[in-house]
């Protein structure tokens, strides 16, 4: 991997206000260029100790791979996604909160144990216990960086499958009984590449050792294959498994939301979004740190929270995606692609349309 130059304000007491020339490798380790001269020992020695961690990489050294590298041919500035991001109020993502359906029927309580069982084995994998209510500050429950960054690469790697899974199955269908599907190949494919640039983005500052990447690689293969089959007996019950998934998710993001604001966080309090965040959610210029991104990637979860337990209320063979479709009577409230602030109870209505 190449070695990045960038210009950026280096932060310290003992340094005037003044641009200095940095070099980023990979996407964690920040190495002093040789025209760098910083007046205090103990910065020098400071940054040398940076550069011998890696966050989840069980190596000291290794170079994180450039994984939204420049395109190589001269003539080409850059590669652009047909999926371009709905824009977020800073209100409407203060907005989003935890929430839970409740199950009705056998098929919801199959959805709600498989996830039950998988958040157990998660949380095994990536060291993480989730507090009863006023035990948050035990010592057993705290996180710090790593183990954050841990849980949200393996989340998001498995969290990127189903939509995949579903608009593939949905796609081949469509060609073999040559009919329209009414919508929902696109929506769901959206969401798998929603997913994926969630971990692009937790993988910029992080780069997985080994065994994260074994345990990624075994978790994408169980994973695809039973949802694969899972798919194909009862569509309706992946959606609404997504969905009580999806509750998960949103908890874990507000847990960490909150680690932040609390303090317990340190390092990221002050720290930047990558740039592939800034894009990719265009956020604005006062809305660029860690819990800034942190919060948009809690939306999008709330998102994909109230879609697959939207689609899991419908008629799987007949019933048109209402996120993708447009209404006779546009003054009346119907499912969009932007955030709702809805109740918990707002997505279990049976009529949506």
């Amino acid at each position: 991997m190449s070695t990045s130059s960038v210009y950026m304000p280096l932060r310290a007491t003992s340094l005037p206000k003044s641009y200095l020339h940095l070099s980023l490798r990979g996407c964690i380790g920040v190495v002093a260029t040789a025209g760098l001269r910083p007046s205090s020992p103990w910065l020098v020695s400071r940054i040398n100790q940076q550069n011998t961690k890696r966050f989840i990489s069980s190596t000291q050294q290794t170079q994180a791979k450039e994984f939204f590298p420049p395109p190589k041919a001269p003539h080409i500035k850059e590669v652009e996604t047909a999926w371009l991001h709905p824009v977020y109020t800073q209100e409407q993502m203060y907005h989003v909160t935890v929430a839970h359906r409740e199950t009705k029927d056998w098929a919801d309580w199959i959805a709600l144990g498989t996830v039950r069982l998988l958040r157990w084995g998660m949380d095994l994998l990536t060291g993480y216990r989730h507090p009863t209510p006023g035990r948050e500050h035990e010592v057993q429950f705290q996180m710090n960086e790593k183990k954050w960054l841990t849980r949200f690469i393996f989340l998001e790697s498995v969290a990127g499958v189903p939509g995949m899974v579903g608009g593939m199955l949905r796609h081949l269908r469509s060609l073999r009984r040559l009919k329209r599907d009414n919508g929902w190949i696109e929506t769901l494919l959206e969401e798998a590449y929603n997913e994926r640039m969630h971990l692009l983005t937790f993988l910029k500052l992080a780069e997985p050792g080994w065994f994260m990447r074994l345990m990624v690689l075994g978790a994408q293969g169980v994973f695809f294959n039973g949802f694969f089959i899972s798919y194909l007996i009862s569509p309706r019950i992946c959606h609404r498994f997504v969905g009580y998934l999806e509750e998960e998710a949103v908890i874990t993001y507000t847990r960490a939301i909150q680690d932040i604001e609390r303090g317990t966080l340190p390092k990221w309090t002050n720290m930047d979004a990558p740039e592939i965040a800034i894009q990719y959610w265009k956020m604005p210029e006062d809305q660029r740190t860690m819990k800034d991104l942190l919060m948009y990637v809690r939306a999008d979860e709330a998102k994909h929270r109230e879609v697959n337990h939207t689609l899991g209320n419908l008629n799987q063979e007949a019933d048109p995606n209402p996120y993708s479709v447009k209404y006779k009577d546009p003054s009346k409230p119907h499912p969009g692609k932007g955030i709702v602030n809805l109740k918990a109870t707002g997505w279990e209505r049976d009529e949506v349309i």
